[in-house]
């Protein structure tokens, strides 16, 4: 009845206008055929959900199976998942429930799932419990497949690091210093009670100019319960009880605090892998610190091939941990780093130099020696003339600055590098004296010889044909990168708490990231008229085809390496 209903509205509309000569398409909401048509005819050849499904269909999910305890009832196929998860973060949709919501209203999504439902608690599961351990490994072997598809050789990496906001609150700072400082008063108090106590012992009568020994919670509550055996008056025992209800946990509060906190100066108390740094993103323009992690990444060609969070604020001593992992990642060193001034280290020079990766990597100065004011400059040290083989400098009057002394120099990682000092002999009188240093005394410089063999090593391959090319690329590589992930994919702040979710969900974006890459440089080749692997539909016939099989070998390996 309702068809004949529509029938006839359909054919008095086209009366009514059949004098304006105006046609109108014939627009039936019930179902008119007896079979549905095929959901595969409606997505285009070379929409960018096929070549999600392709790739998810070639990747080794055995990492992601173990996961799975067995036994039950049975569950949604891990694959369909990854395509729906892949594809929600490629289009900006980070939402479980969303993700959920467009599997039943948007064709790609009921075209990727097979026309399942699964809830949007089911999806937060996969991708929180099974997705943790083997996100990692998913990564990889993706990159993996871009190399052996013509996009990436790993032998030039672009690496720089951003500051992401965590999901904490910015007001739940624990501060080193601040619980350092409460836990010696509060272990001040201690003492003097247990002195008055323990009249005569000699553990609590130490001089006072020997630096008193930080107080255990638990030594403290074996000499509590020690003096308690003592037969003690009642304002002793009132003391005692004072320590025992009040300062020991108390102290107990700081000690967990400080094993949290470890080498770091903060933490956020609802994320404690979080350290407070200042983002580039202040609303406030108070410099104010808030919750975060230091993201760092490298590129080849705008692909991820690798990435990693840091709790230190700086680059500096990030790059020895992200270039090890580069090679657990994929069983080798790239064989040129690119990366700006603030990783221009010794000891990152030296532990590049070791493992023979060209370092591409500026350091503070580089720019500013490239000007002619720093070039005339004859006081500056990098200008001074120096003899290596008898050990001297020579100042703008032709004095020698011999060798005066050395000292090490301690890093925070623990690395040593050693600096010598040289001083002129006689400064009095002179008539540059003033122009050369504002010191009373001879002038002293202070010189790190590696640390000037390692920077003129850079300098020689920065200003080189080869290294004008890296440096006019680094920014379009890791920077456009960057900017691409905050400003197009509004991925600015993370939307979980601690280090192993946030990995998961980036590991998420970063492979969401290459793939959404792979598929817009594929439809410019393909309007280009070029048959390259990179090609669209070639690179879909590869995939099918399973030429990639060769990379069988390197993915055991991927599957046997820990996340």
């Amino acid at each position: 009845m309702v068809i004949c209903h529509n029938i006839l509205i359909f054919v008095f509309e086209n009366q009514k206008y059949m004098s304006r000569r105006i046609a109108i398409k014939e627009y039936l909401q019930g179902q008119t055929i007896l079979f549905p048509e095929s959901m595969d005819a409606y997505i285009k050849p070379d929409a960018p959900v096929r070549l999600i499904s392709h790739i998810v269909d070639q990747l080794d999910l055995t990492l992601v199976m173990d996961s799975y305890s067995g036994g039950g009832c049975s569950c949604y196929s891990p694959r369909m998942l990854l395509k729906v998860l892949f594809y929600g973060y490629l289009n900006n949709v980070y939402s479980c429930r969303k993700i959920a919501r467009a599997m039943e209203e948007n064709i790609h999504y009921m075209w990727l799932s097979g026309k399942q439902f699964p809830k949007y608690n089911t999806i937060n599961n996969f991708r929180s419990l099974h997705l943790k351990d083997a996100v990692n490994n998913l990564f990889t072997q993706v990159v993996v497949m871009l190399i052996e598809t013509g996009y990436l050789t790993l032998k030039e990496q672009y690496i720089d690091g951003t500051k992401l906001e965590s999901r904490a609150n910015r007001y739940t700072f624990v501060w080193k210093k601040s619980v350092e400082k409460n836990k010696a008063k509060l272990e001040a108090k201690i003492r003097f009670i247990l002195q008055e106590i323990e009249t005569g012992i000699v553990s609590d009568n130490t001089p006072d100019d020997d630096p008193p020994t930080p107080i255990k919670s638990e030594e403290l509550r074996e000499r509590i319960a020690r003096i308690n055996r003592e037969n003690r008056s009642l304002k002793e025992q009132k003391q005692l009880d004072e320590i025992t209800n009040k300062f020991i946990p108390k102290l107990e509060e700081y000690e967990q605090k400080l094993a949290v906190c470890g080498d770091r100066n903060s933490y956020s108390k609802t994320d404690s892998d979080a350290t407070f740094m200042r983002m580039k993103e202040d609303a406030m323009k108070n410099g104010q610190t808030k919750p975060g992690y230091n993201l760092q990444i490298s590129t080849e060609n705008q692909f991820i091939t690798n990435f990693d969070f840091y709790s230190n604020p700086t680059d500096t001593l990030t790059l020895i941990p992200f270039l090890n992992l580069h090679q657990v990642r994929y069983g080798q060193m790239p064989e040129a780093a690119v990366a700006d001034a603030g990783y221009g280290s010794e000891e990152n020079y030296a532990f590049m130099a070791d493992k023979e990766i060209e370092a591409y990597v500026k350091y503070n100065y580089f720019h500013k020696e490239q000007k002619r004011s720093f070039q005339n400059n004859a006081f500056l040290i990098d200008n001074l003339y120096y003899n290596e083989q008898a050990d001297y400098f020579v100042c703008p009057m032709g004095q020698h600055m011999t060798l005066a002394g050395k000292h090490s120099h301690k890093s925070e990682s623990g690395y040593r590098s050693q600096v010598y000092i040289y001083q002129a002999q006689r400064c009095t009188g002179c008539p540059l004296h003033g122009l050369c240093h504002r010191s009373k005394e001879n002038r002293c410089i202070e010189v790190n010889h590696t640390l000037r063999a390692y920077r003129k090593k850079a300098r020689e391959l920065l200003v080189s044909e080869e290294g004008l090319r890296h440096r006019s690329k680094r920014p379009i590589e890791p920077e456009a990168v960057f900017g691409q992930i905050k400003a197009n994919k509004h991925y600015k702040r993370f939307r979980h708490f601690g280090k192993v979710k946030i990995t998961m969900d980036f590991a998420i974006l970063a492979i969401a990231f290459n793939i959404g890459k792979m598929w817009n440089k594929g439809q410019k080749t393909t309007k280009r008229g070029d048959n390259t692997p990179k090609n669209q539909s070639v690179l879909l016939l590869m995939l099918q085809k399973n030429i990639i099989v060769r990379i069988a070998s390197q993915r055991k390996l991927l599957t046997s390496m820990a996340a």
